[in-house]
């Protein structure tokens, strides 16, 4: 990114080189987690740029995330969905995690949806539960509105009473206890990465009132709030931190097991953009 431009500057610039290729507004942006890349093929796809050609954008660098921004329309709407996202573990400041998030705002999108895989602490859950996420703690070591505040974007200091909308959990709950679907609810617990967490750190973070643990959505989160954009967040269990599953924790596990559970998203968050 130039440091002559802000970031307002920057965004707006991105937004408008975007939509010169759609000419449209898309309704609702959606990131595309860990493992969960496969909600594309539900989307009827108009144009696919890999972030590499998009002016201003970082790039992912995890493996299972591809580095595009899908454009399209999904049950009847039109979206975009990040075909992966990027991590404040793989080197990027707050700003940069966050920089779609701005991008999609000023192209007029005022709905976001947010995915990723998570480890379970909260003793109901398995691995391979689909969690609605209706809260959040921040423990992340550097914050994404951090420095001067550009009241172009939002207030100084943001409201978060409602990060998760309350009526976009609903529409959902409705749907999957229409068709039996079950789900879990949750708060999601946002740590640094890329390490998974001891069985000390799963501990505090079923102590300070985490359900699920990742290191992802937060940040994104905080900014979309910022601008107030409306958000629903869902999470696949790929993990348990217990004594029993510890061990097991991997990379590779944790996209077998949100494969497992991608049906599941995909119909929930297909349905959430038809109805709402």
């Amino acid at each position: 990114m130039s440091e002559v431009k802000n970031e307002f500057e920057l965004s707006l610039e991105t937004a408008q080189f975007l939509q010169k290729q759609i000419n449209y507004t898309p309704e609702y942006a959606i990131v595309l987690g860990s493992g969960l890349g496969s909600l594309a093929e539900d989307i009827n796809i108009e144009k696919e740029i890999s972030y590499k050609d998009i002016p201003n954008f970082p790039v992912s660098t995890v493996k299972g995330h591809k580095g595009s921004l899908i454009f399209g329309t999904l049950n009847g709407k039109k979206i975009v969905a990040m075909n992966g996202r990027f991590h404040y573990y793989e080197g990027y400041n707050m700003k940069q995690v966050t920089f779609p998030e701005r991008v999609f705002w000023q192209m007029g999108i005022r709905k976001l949806v947010v995915s990723n895989a998570s480890g379970g602490v909260n003793r109901n859950f398995k691995i391979g539960d689909v969690m609605l996420i209706t809260d959040h703690i921040n423990l992340f070591p550097e914050h994404p509105l951090r420095g001067p505040n550009d009241e172009r974007f939002g207030p100084r200091f943001v409201n978060m009473s409602e990060p998760y909308s309350k009526k976009m959990l609903q529409v959902v709950r409705n749907y999957a206890a229409e068709k039996g679907i079950h789900t879990k609810e949750g708060t999601y617990l946002g740590l640094q990465g890329p390490t998974f967490e001891t069985l000390s750190e799963y501990t505090m973070v079923r102590n300070v009132g985490g359900d699920a643990v990742g290191m992802s959505t937060v940040p994104e989160v905080i900014v979309a709030r910022h601008m107030d954009m409306e958000v629903f967040g869902i999470s696949v269990i790929t993990d348990i931190g217990t004594a029993e599953f510890i061990e097991e924790v991997n990379h590779q596990e944790v996209l077998k097991a949100a494969k497992a559970a991608e049906p599941i998203v995909r119909e929930l968050v297909g349905k959430l953009v038809e109805l709402y």
